[in-house]
């Protein structure tokens, strides 16, 4: 694929949230945990880890302040097949064949080796071919990006949370009779007086949805048996954009995939809960619940063509070794992650570590993958740079299968 190509593809899900009022959807972006892996349910830091799970702002240390974080972004697409730029690309051989169509002398359609004869033709074949390469593809994008403002506090912590998750995918539904009727106009062009080119059947598909959280998180510590536990909750303001890009493929164009034609929004509320664990100096557990009511939202029909966005519980359970040096960490999905009823579900584990060799440099790399298979696994790394403990810059990427690959970055500013 052109690397043009895959910054548009991804551009698709990145143009969603800045349209909106604002990793995928029911999830969340933090650049260090997403390095490690997408681990954090028991790692991640006071402030930012209140988008993973808001037990995490108990976990403050006494030199912890006021934390800005802003902004924390990410984004990720696969698209082994190309399919972006091919389903885009199949408007020049609907054109080449339109006009090779309206130019020919109806005569030279029974003329073997005339001009016509062979234009219409290489047409017909040129479109089926496309076609046929487009069958089973399928491309997807996510980008996410969130704030945070945390007061750490030690009777009750509290912060403020925004954050936003697009994700897009494209596919495509190729109809065999197109195909069929385009081969036997390649074979036999006057075949074609008996075809009308406007009744193929063939459609494009764009799905998105955006998803919008503006919450405040509150948690507090507790100590039973010597034991500090932390519990958290975020209630919050949830705003869902769902867009239903069907048209006949042979007039597809990603860039219309957001147009406000194709697009339907939802208001409600939910909530985020989570709790920690410590077991001596450096061992740490968490569970958190993401979007605890569920919801389901149908997009608008077009085409006579709808879906559903499915918002569900997502809880994950993690753990973490850490010391003043390294830190281990674990996470898995013991629920599954939703989307559009028309997509596989899938359900991640992640495993990563940090390294602080100085007290203002970090070096993380982790592996994530989907066990039920319908993802692509990934690995993941990155840095992150504390000057004067005040200002943290944190970069990640990340690349697997299937021609995926990923980058975020997130600033943290403590007062």
């Amino acid at each position: 694929m052109k690397k043009n190509d895959k910054f548009s593809l991804m551009g698709i899900a990145v143009s969603f949230i800045m349209a909106g009022p604002a990793e995928a959807a029911n999830g969340w972006v933090e650049a260090r945990s997403d390095a490690m892996g997408g681990t954090g349910v028991a790692s991640a830091p006071y402030a930012s880890g209140a988008l993973i799970n808001p037990a995490l702002l108990a976990r403050s240390q006494p030199d912890d302040a006021v934390t800005l974080v802003f902004p924390t972004i990410g984004a990720q697409i696969s698209d082994k097949d190309d399919l972006r730029s091919e389903i885009d690309d199949i408007s020049d051989d609907v054109n080449g064949y339109r006009k090779a169509l309206n130019g020919v002398n109806p005569v030279q359609l029974f003329v073997p080796g005339s001009p016509g004869y062979r234009q219409v033709s290489g047409a017909a074949g040129d479109l089926a071919d496309r076609l046929s390469s487009l069958k089973g593809k399928t491309a997807s994008a996510k980008a996410g990006a969130g704030m945070v403002v945390a007061v750490p506090n030690d009777v009750l912590a509290v912060a403020f949370v925004a954050k936003a998750n697009a994700r897009a995918r494209l596919s495509s539904y190729i109809d065999q009779g197109d195909i069929d009727t385009l081969r036997r106009v390649q074979a036999v062009p006057a075949s074609v007086l008996a075809v009308d080119p406007n009744n193929l059947k063939s459609q494009g598909f764009g799905r998105a949805a955006i998803v919008s959280d503006y919450g405040v998180a509150m948690a507090r510590q507790f100590n039973p048996g010597g034991v500090p536990i932390s519990l958290g909750v975020t209630p919050k303001l949830q705003q869902t954009w769902l867009y239903n890009y069907t048209v006949s493929i042979y007039n597809f164009s990603s860039d219309d995939i957001n147009s406000s034609r194709y697009r339907n929004d939802d208001t409600g509320f939910n909530v985020d809960a989570g709790m920690t664990a410590d077991f001596g100096e450096s061992w740490t557990v968490g569970l958190s619940g993401q979007n605890l009511f569920s919801r389901d939202i149908d997009t608008k029909e077009v085409a006579g063509v709808r879906d559903t966005y499915q918002i569900r519980p997502l809880v994950t359970a993690g753990g973490a070794w850490h010391t003043d040096l390294v830190t281990l960490s674990v996470d898995g999905d013991l629920t599954q992650t939703k989307g559009f009823k028309s997509e596989e579900a899938s359900q991640y584990v992640g495993v990563g570590a940090e390294v602080r060799p100085l007290d203002w440099l970090a070096v993380r790399a982790g592996y994530r993958a989907d066990v039920k298979n319908n993802d692509s696994n990934v690995f993941t790394g990155g840095v992150g740079f504390a000057p004067f403990n005040r200002v943290h810059v944190d970069l990640m990427g990340l690349y697997g299968e299937e021609q995926t690959w990923g980058a975020g970055m997130q600033l943290s500013v403590m007062f």
